[in-house]
């Protein structure tokens, strides 16, 4: 009885205490609340819902004039309480166009006409669409509303040029094709902004529902197909030799050679049909992308992704022989699959297999990266390897709108791979690379704009202020708050917020209410600190004393932003003495300075004081050093 009143009483205490001190919400988010779609304590409400497509899709590439043709049917459930009067379709490669708004300046050679659509039904009812003037989301009219939990089926026939110069799609070489972003898609209709009609501008990223894809593609012979899913046909599309070579690898521990550049020029790959049709599926995911090229050599291997039931994810590469880095990408993708499933996020990896494919974009997809080589620097290769393959959590695996909320996403990716460089090359490399690759590159930089909060929606940022809050901001808050839980209450929390969203759409506050509820703490003021404000990070030896029996110490915030670091002092003996302060001593104990003492040995003096903030690179160093 005693047990329950005491956990009656810190229930209530803790929700009293999370709603005195409330975080900012924009009026839509809180309209979710209201309408019960999202819960205070960070799980979905009881209304939640989210809408899904079906799509079946025949594709064909021409390599000759890098054409892709293509028709689908999409069965799309509207799950919503809503009456939908306009379907919103999206073709992100629209941004090729000339007449379309992006974020940089592009050479010739990125235009294309973009998308033409040949036909489109609804319901079975043709609809007249001119698709020439469309940008990267158009709506269209309904001719009858799609009623609340009712579906519609939707006819697309179309086609559109690969561009000629590869970023995160398109050509890679004159045989070679990345082909993401590729078919009409509808667009989300969610219960935070209805009709996600954000157009993309070759910056920010994506946001996509979790649809069930079909997908055949017809390529000439010779031509392999890389894709998202489960490879169906294989032994239609390939010789025995590689179809068994391709199987083999999918139960091996050792990097299995399917095919060779000499394979592949010489005939001895695919079938020698005129066409090949190449058939893939999978369920509840955010896209389907895929690459062909008749000259790329081909490995695979697999790695036990989950210990429990023993299932095996492939892991799989296709290169140029000439990009010698990509010889190692099996190997590295095995251990980072396994890292990933087994430490940290300690999740196991959700999909059957991960392809690592050599283009350009340094781009993820689910089940697949286009990364371009880099081959005399291993480490940098591996890490972009790492971090592609990273995304597959955040925000594949959790649905995260990466348009509004790119820290979301990113910033977990940076924060995966410091982790794995930490177990790969040790803490003091790993370290060395995230302050500098990543947090010194935004706190070091005095600009304006490199201070907007991190809750600011990534569409409303521009340059290197996008930068900085998707990736280098973010892991530094990520990195903090691990230094605030300790690893075991932090990789709870992460557990819970991911069981919780996998596979949904969580925003922002569906994170800091569902990693308050899971360490049954009140967190918002480090919410508040890191996502909401324009802090940086800045600590500084405000002023020492010393006395015979001890030096005292103190160190402001003048940065203002919460963060964990050793006060370091260096007597004249050689020896050092290490003082820690915590990220709660800012936050949650609400002060400005820290006030620490050093005993004064006999006869050895305090020669040096000296502030390490570890990763959290400091914006002043200079302040950070005393010297009698």
């Amino acid at each position: 009885m005693y047990k329950n009143i005491f956990s009656l009483f810190f229930g209530c205490l803790f929700v009293t205490v999370m709603q005195a001190q409330e975080l900012y919400m924009p009026r839509n988010v809180k309209k979710a609340y209201l309408h019960g779609t999202r819960s205070m304590t960070g799980a979905p409400g009881k209304n939640y819902w989210q809408n899904k497509g079906v799509y079946d899709m025949q594709v064909t590439v021409t390599p000759e004039n890098g054409m892709v043709q293509g028709f689908e049917t999409i069965s799309y459930s509207n799950n919503s309480p809503d009456t939908l009067y306009e379907l919103a379709l999206r073709f992100v490669n629209n941004m090729h166009k000339p007449n379309v708004a992006r974020s940089s300046t592009v050479p010739m050679q990125f235009i294309t006409r973009g998308l033409q659509i040949t036909s489109l039904k609804i319901n079975g009812e043709p609809y007249k669409v001119n698709s020439d003037n469309w940008g990267t989301v158009e709506k269209i009219k309904l001719t009858a509303a799609l009623m609340p939990r009712s579906k519609m089926n939707v006819e697309i026939a179309w086609n559109y040029p690969l561009s000629e110069l590869s970023g995160r799609e398109g050509r890679i070489d004159s045989t070679t094709f990345f082909v993401a972003y590729s078919y009409p898609r509808i667009s989300v209709y969610d219960d935070c902004d209805g009709w996600d009609m954000l157009e993309h501008n070759g910056a920010q990223e994506f946001y996509n529902d979790f649809n069930d894809y079909k997908v055949a593609v017809k390529v000439p012979a010779n031509y392999v197909v890389w894709a998202t899913g489960d490879f169906l046909n294989p032994d239609e599309v390939l010789q025995p030799a590689i179809a068994a070579r391709l199987k083999d690898s999918y139960v091996s521990d050792s990097v299995v050679h399917i095919a060779t550049r000499e394979e592949m020029i010489g005939g001895k790959v695919t079938r020698q049909n005129e066409w090949n049709t190449w058939k893939f599926s999978y369920n509840h995911i955010t896209d389907f992308t895929f690459a062909i090229s008749n000259h790329y050599v081909w490995d695979g291997g697999s790695t036990i992704v989950d210990k429990n039931t023993k299932r095996r994810a492939s892991m799989q590469a296709a290169y140029a022989a000439t990009a010698a880095d990509f010889t190692n990408s099996v190997a590295w993708g095995k251990q980072t699959l396994h890292y990933y499933s087994n430490v940290m996020p300690a999740v196991p990896y959700p999909y059957p297999k991960m392809t690592a494919f050599h283009g350009y974009g340094d781009m993820e997809f689910p089940m697949m990266v286009n990364d371009e080589t880099v081959p005399n620097n291993l480490l940098s290769a591996r890490m972009l390897q790492d971090h592609e393959m990273s995304h597959t959590y955040f925000p594949f695996y959790m649905g995260i709108n990466e348009a509004r909320y790119a820290f979301m996403d990113e910033g977990w990716a940076v924060y995966f791979t410091y982790r794995l460089s930490c177990e790969l090359f040790g803490k003091q490399v790993g370290d060395s690379i995230l302050a500098n690759s990543r947090i010194k590159r935004w706190n070091a930089d005095a600009s304006a704009e490199m201070d907007m909060p991190l809750i600011t929606m990534s569409s409303q940022l521009a340059g290197k202020a996008y930068r900085a809050n998707s990736y280098n901001k973010a892991v530094a808050a990520y990195a903090a708050l691990h230094s605030l839980l300790g690893e075991e209450k932090f990789r709870q929390a992460l557990h819970h917020y991911m069981k919780l969203w996998h596979g949904k759409h969580p925003i922002p506050w569906d994170f800091f209410n569902s990693f308050n509820t899971a360490t049954a703490q009140n967190l918002n003021w480090f919410w508040n600190n890191w996502f909401f404000s324009s802090h940086y990070m800045d600590l500084k030896i405000d002023e020492v004393k010393t006395g015979k029996k001890d030096c005292v110490v103190k160190v402001s915030n003048p940065g203002g932003l919460y963060i964990p670091a050793k006060v370091i002092a260096y007597y004249s003996d050689g020896t050092t003495a290490v003082k820690e302060i915590h990220v709660a001593h800012w936050g949650f104990n609400k002060l400005t300075y820290k006030q620490i003492s050093f005993v004064q040995k006999p006869n050895v003096a305090i020669s040096k004081i000296t502030i390490d903030n570890g990763v959290f690179a400091d914006a002043n160093p200079e302040n950070n050093v005393w010297m009698k």
